[in-house]
């Protein structure tokens, strides 16, 4: 059985939750992390040093690192929809998620962060600005992509679609300006329709 460590409204924990609900694979759930505490606990920090969610355990094995639970979960339920067998198809889905990371997360908290956690009075407006401009530039090189194909992962939903999907609905749900990318867009509606998106990743932002 796989525990899960993490709260529901984590964005990296959302990752998780919804490809283990994708692959129907069964596991527990422990909420840590935020206002649940535990994260910090000796318990915990004997699983994760880093203090972060999430973590899972399956069996004996301990795995942190939320892209990492995402390829290990895909690989050990062998579902070809997430794990494809050819190696090519697997690595353009794949990139995805490091892409993601590394493109979107300080972004991501410049803009959702600061408008969402952030007491109005507080808020830095030119970090925000930032943010924005660096989200917009990187819509665009997915906008691109998505004229050429319906899915991040290929000609059908995978792995790589899951990460973005995240920031998606978080930007999607800001009250803010945005820029036009109609393929983003017509992508952001098809993910929309995921029952596991909807239950795991629809959820007010807070």
């Amino acid at each position: 059985m796989i525990t899960l460590w993490g709260r529901d409204n984590s964005t990296n924990v959302k990752k998780v939750l919804w490809l283990l609900d994708e692959l129907k694979l069964p596991f527990q759930q422990i909420n840590a992390g935020g206002a649940y505490g535990k994260n910090h606990e000796p318990l915990y920090l004997s699983l994760n040093p880093n203090g972060l969610v999430p973590c899972i355990q399956d069996d004996d094995f301990v795995l942190w690192e939320s892209n990492a639970i995402l390829r290990y979960l895909a690989e050990r339920a062998g579902d070809e929809t997430f794990w494809p067998s050819d190696l090519r198809a697997r690595a353009s889905a794949d990139k995805w998620l490091d892409w993601t990371a590394n493109s979107l997360t300080v972004p991501f908290r410049q803009v959702f962060l600061t408008l969402v956690r952030v007491p109005e009075p507080e808020r830095d407006m030119d970090l925000v600005a930032t943010g924005m401009a660096a989200f917009e530039k990187h819509w665009a090189v997915v906008d691109k992509v998505l004229a050429q194909q319906p899915w991040l992962s290929g000609e059908h939903f995978g792995l790589g679609d899951i990460p973005l999907a995240i920031y998606a609905y978080a930007w999607y749900g800001l009250n803010i300006e945005r820029q036009a990318h109609p393929n983003v867009e017509r992508w952001y509606q098809q993910i929309t329709q995921r029952p596991d998106f909807q239950k795991r990743v629809m959820i007010p932002l807070t």
